[in-house]
Order: C-alpha cells, then sequence, then structure tokens
C-alpha cells in the first residue's frame, strides 16, 4: 500500500501531494497550492511527471480524489487558481478534481464584503487587486499597526481568490465542494468520527474548531455595526475589518492515517489552537502527547504560531518546514523550539530550500522590518529597532552548525526533483 507525502517547493506557501491506494492503482490527494511562481515552474511540472511515469495517456486525466485548500491565503490559494484555469482550458483535461474541500470566507465569517471595505480597497490598489491579484509587496506611510493593515489588504484579495476558486471548481470542473459536510462547513466537533477517504485512509478533521468560527462571526457581526458610525477612514476600515487571526483560526487541520502510519497536516494553524482541536477530537488526551510518522509544521515555521510545548506534544520522525526566507519563514525560533524538544532523537527536518537561500531570505526580511523600525523610531524615538543582522546569532546555518547531528538530519527538497516522503511502500514515480 502507497501512503506517502510529496513536498513541491512552493516559494513563501505550502503545496504538497498526498499519495495513496497500491501500486496496481495509485490514488492521489492535493493540499495547496502555494503563492504564484510556483504552479507552472514546480506544481504542474510534478504532475506532468506523475502521469507520464504512469503512462497515462491524452485523454486519461490524472484523478485527484481530493483537492483541499487549507484556508483564505493567497500562498495556498494562487497555485490552485492556475491550476483549474490550465484544466478548464484543456480539452481533455490533463487532469480531474473529483472532490473540494475548503471554508469559503463567507461560511467562516458570515457574510461577504461591506461596500465601504472593497471601495477603500479598489481606491487603494485597483480593481485587480480585488479580483485575485494581491500586491506582493504592500507598504502603507501609517504611522498605526502596519502589519495589520498589510495583512487585512491581503486577506481581502484573498477573499476573491476563493470565490474564484469555488466557482472555477464547482459549476466549470464540476466537482463536488465538501461532500462529507453537512451544512458545507469543515470543522472539528467534539468526539468525530473520521471520514473515509478510500478503505484504507481515513481523514479525522481536528480544525477549525466550531467555537473559534462562531467566536469570529460574531466578532464580525460586531464590527460590521460599528462600520455604519460616521468619521471612519479608509485606513481605520481597511485596518479593523480583517483581524490577522482570521486566516490561522479558520484553517483546517486534518490527521491522515493509513494503516499504523499517520500525517499531521496542519495549514497555518496556531500551534495552541491544534493542540486543542487535536484533543476536541479524542486523538490526544488533554494535557498528553501524541506521535505521528510526518508533521507539516504550521504557518511555515513562524515562531508567532507556535509555543515551547508543541513540538514535545507532537512528536514525529518528519518536520516538513515549508518556506522561502520570506517574512523570516521558517524562523530560527521555531527551530530552536523543535530542536530543544527533541535534541538528538531520531528524526528528520525537511526544508523546501537550501539553508543559504533561506537565510539569505530571511536577512533581507530582517533588514526589511529593521528598517521600517528606524522610520518610526525618527517619529516616536522611544520605538525600539532590533539590531542589525547577525549570522551568529539569527542564521539558520549558525544555529544548524552549533548543534551537532542537526545537520545529518535536513533533507532538502531539490529543484526539479521528487521529494517523497514514503511511509508505506515506496512511490517509484
Amino acid at each position: 500500500m502507497l501512503f506517502s507525502l510529496d513536498v513541491v517547493r512552493a516559494r513563501k506557501g505550502d503545496c504538497l501531494l498526498l499519495h495513496y491506494g497500491s501500486k496496481d492503482d495509485p490514488r492521489h490527494v492535493l493540499i495547496d497550492g502555494g503563492p504564484k511562481a510556483v504552479y507552472a515552474p514546480h506544481l504542474k511540472p510534478r504532475l506532468e511527471q506523475i502521469k507520464k511515469a504512469r503512462a497515462l495517456g491524452n485523454t486519461d486525466p490524472l484523478v485527484f480524489d481530493l483537492l483541499m485548500v487549507s484556508h483564505v491565503d493567497d500562498d495556498h490559494i494562487q497555485g490552485i487558481l492556475d491550476l483549474t484555469r490550465d484544466l478548464i482550458q484543456d480539452n481533455p483535461q490533463f487532469a480531474q478534481i473529483v472532490s473540494f474541500w475548503h471554508n469559503s470566507f463567507e461560511n467562516v465569517i458570515g457574510s461577504g464584503l461591506p461596500q465601504e471595505v472593497t471601495a477603500s480597497f479598489t481606491k487603494q490598489f485597483g480593481a485587480a487587486s480585488m479580483n485575485g491579484d494581491p500586491p506582493d509587496d504592500i507598504t502603507l506611510d501609517v504611522d498605526e499597526d502596519e502589519e495589520v493593515i498589510v495583512s487585512s489588504l491581503k486577506v481581502l484579495a484573498s477573499v476573491k481568490q476563493g470565490a474564484q476558486l469555488r466557482s472555477d471548481i464547482v459549476n466549470k470542473l464540476k466537482a463536488d465542494l465538501n461532500p462529507d459536510f453537512p451544512g458545507g462547513l469543515i470543522v472539528a466537533k467534539e468526539h468525530t468520527d473520521s471520514i473515509e477517504i478510500d478503505d484504507n485512509l481515513k481523514f479525522t478533521v481536528a480544525g477549525p474548531m466550531l467555537a473559534e468560527l462562531e467566536a469570529l462571526h460574531k466578532k464580525h457581526q460586531e464590527w460590521l455595526e460599528t462600520l455604519k458610525e460616521a468619521g471612519k477612514s479608509a485606513e481605520d476600515v481597511l485596518s479593523a475589518y480583517v483581524d490577522k487571526s482570521v486566516p490561522n483560526l479558520s484553517s483546517i487541520v486534518v490527521f491522515a492515517e493509513a494503516e499504523d502510519k499517520s500525517i499531521l497536516l496542519t495549514g497555518d494553524a496556531r500551534g495552541d489552537k491544534i493542540l486543542e482541536g487535536l484533543e476536541l477530537v479524542g486523538l490526544i488526551e488533554p494535557g498528553g502527547t501524541m506521535e505521528v510518522d510526518v508533521l507539516k509544521v504550521p504557518h511555515h515555521g513562524s515562531a508567532n504560531n507556535l509555543e515551547a510545548n508543541f513540538f514535545e506534544r507532537i512528536i514525529a520522525s518528519h518536520y516538513v518546514f515549508s518556506g522561502n526566507g520570506e517574512h523570516g519563514n521558517p524562523e530560527r525560533e521555531a527551530l530552536e523550539m523543535l530542536l530543544n524538544a527533541r535534541g538528538n532523537a531520531d528524526y528528520t527536518i525537511h526544508l523546501t530550500y537550501p539553508v543559504k537561500e533561506l537565510d539569505a531570505g530571511r536577512k533581507l526580511d530582517w533588514e526589511k522590518e529593521q528598517n521600517k523600525q528606524k522610520r518610526k523610531k525618527e517619529k516616536n524615538p522611544n520605538a525600539k529597532v532590533r539590531p542589525d543582522w547577525s549570522h551568529e546569532e539569527n542564521s539558520l546555518e549558525a544555529l544548524f552548525n552549533n548543534h551537532p547531528g542537526v545537520v545529518e538530519k535536513l533533507s532538502i527538497v531539490e529543484d526539479g526533483k521528487p521529494h517523497v516522503i514514503n511511509l508505506l511502500e515506496d512511490v517509484d514515480f
């Protein structure tokens, strides 16, 4: 039997393939597609490679029994939009999607975008941005929390991407939307039953949790009421509209099992919420630990999404960190948490880019944030400014070199080559 995780380079995002079934009848699940400039150079060539190895002809599509987009965010959605555009244009289609798991923004929050928000966004960044093409590097001349505003803008753009994606997949490609979930919302419930994807593969949804989504819905409705008040500026509207925790709190978390092997898929969920969800559905005892074969580390290894006990409570043989250094991810602090928790135990760390390339991206992000802080300090002398980048104190390379034996634990996704973590029989395509 096959049960393998295929890790695709996805720049700052996620793109994963889950292989299952048998060598005579291999089956596939696609999880996320990364941001732009991932589909054409990385995902599509991998799909074509699989199709060729399986000797599928022009009229035999590569079938995805399930496509899952973990949450509304450009670095997970855009590559899938590029895929569906290809499929809509192809005749015959080189791939087929049977079912589609995705929580729409409207299902999570409870309503669409207020006119004031879309008008403000379009005024500042153009109509194209609201149609699923968010600016790569938004910078605003604001004194308040620029990060919240930028996060809000990008999520707003992703809302349109999500709507387009659902339209493409459901209306044009005729896939079933959330067929296993009455009411159409994918959510973790107490002592929920697992879902059989196949006779030998089952998924247990451990996030998002219903209580969290209900709280987000309530918060959103309360904000809509405040929007009616006069005197709101565009910046007020945009910064207040989408709390930067919304995408992460609504991220789908799935525990996949085949025979005695397991993979925990976490999207960009917060570490504490992942643990709560696993406890809720009965996969882990309150305060206890669990072992998995593969852990997709949440949010590209952002330390803000993790607490020290996360790697103590979820113990894996393989840790997948997806990121290229943009936004500082994977962060050194997150890897320090892992090394402190696991030490010299037997495990493998999978990185989607070479360490030197990650550090180059992380250094650029460090200096970008430092320059922002310097500009703020010009207006507020009490504002803090981070020190200059230090290779010894800040780089991943120095961290790994200072921990004997860790370099041997690293496995790097090479450009143009499959990177498959086999848990049962080896995937030979």
